[in-house]
């Protein structure tokens, strides 16, 4: 085989360009340095610290990392492959084809870090700062909903399930600590419509307008969609309407406390039909409810997202906080035109 020539690598990437690699969308029109001060603060070394050893990674071009495994769902040891294999994932990365890659195991470090130290969050929070600076969200209703995200099922007898979901460790895992850190004690159960879910939820608050992600809480997945209804609602969101399945039937309270205007779906039984009023009223509001499939059905088909292969609370919130803000990303992408370094938010319809 031939070597490349000094500007086979030019037209290679041209050629990429050309074929609309998305990466080249996402990187133009997000700022990353705008994390950096998150980033650099949670990475500060002791004044007394060694100046020894290898310079570390920049840290900006490991975020953008951990957005890109997030957006191609990649493991650690594939996401050293594919950066290794790929252009279009150099390219993305600012690294020369003679720079050295991050290994498996720097990846999985830089993560459990920002997990340890609590960030995810805090970068997702940074990005909707700066979207909020620039008026980026349409504010004029809000879209609530949870969906399951799904983990590795544990084989455990009835009785070890049953000390788990008390808070206790089985005295057969306590003396085989290898297996131990192989089962997730945070992750639970529940049945929707006879099938059978186990792992997390996440319940996402969505601008309506825009189908950004406004706010978003992680728990297992037997909690009720609407116990976290209070806790992602705000002061800030009064006046505004909310929207949301008749599994938020019954949250009035909450709603008119902070003052939103109840776009709720009414839920009907056995002994009390809804009326073709309320039928109707609940198709109207499903037009802009509905919108927040779109959230989720992105995360589905497109990221892959809605199975992940962690254990425990802490990594899971972490791997599903940054699905939600890869996710933020790439609507961004689709809803902006950048011209001389200001963004045009054209569309709130798309």
């Amino acid at each position: 085989m031939n070597p490349l020539g000094l500007f086979d690598e030019y037209f290679l990437l041209e050629r990429l360009t050309k074929l609309k690699d998305p990466l080249v969308k996402l990187d133009a029109f997000i700022d990353w340095n705008i994390f950096a001060p998150v980033l650099d603060l949670t990475f500060r070394k002791p004044e007394n610290s060694s100046k020894a050893g290898r310079p570390p990674f920049d840290r900006v071009m490991m975020f953008k990392l951990l957005i890109l495994q997030s957006l191609y769902n990649l493991s650690d040891d594939q996401m050293e492959f594919q950066i290794t294999d790929r252009l279009s994932f150099k390219r993305f990365l600012k690294l020369k084809t003679s720079d050295k890659v991050p290994d498996s195991k720097t990846i999985w470090k830089f993560r459990e870090t920002l997990i340890q130290e609590g960030i995810i969050e805090a970068l997702f929070c940074r990005f909707n700062q700066a979207l909020d600076d620039q008026s980026v969200f349409a504010n004029t209703g809000q879209i609530m909903d949870a969906s399951f995200v799904e983990v590795p099922r544990q084989r455990n007898t009835r009785e070890e399930n049953k000390l788990v979901k008390n808070g206790e460790t089985p005295e057969a895992w306590k003396s085989k600590p290898n297996k131990l850190r192989q089962k997730d004690r945070d992750a639970r159960w529940t049945k929707k419509n006879n099938v059978s879910f186990y792992g997390y939820k996440n319940h996402i608050k969505t601008d309506a307008g825009t189908k950004l992600i406004n706010d978003y809480t992680v728990t297992d997945a037997s909690v009720h969609d609407s116990q976290e209804l209070e806790t992602l609602i705000s002061l800030n969101d009064g006046g505004q309407k909310l929207y949301a399945d008749s599994a938020y039937t019954g949250q009035e309270t909450t709603i008119n406390k902070y003052g939103m205007r109840n776009m709720v779906h009414e839920k009907g039984n056995r002994y009390h039909k809804l009326t073709e009023e309320q039928n109707a009223s609940n198709r109207e509001k499903s037009r802009t409810r509905a919108r927040v499939e779109h959230v989720f059905g992105f995360m589905t088909n497109s990221m892959k997202a809605m199975y992940i292969r962690t254990i425990g609370y802490a990594r899971a919130t972490a791997k599903i906080g940054l699905t939600n803000l890869t996710y933020n990303m790439m609507r961004c992408v689709q809803l902006n035109k950048k011209v001389d370094n200001v963004f045009l938010w054209d569309s709130y319809t798309q």
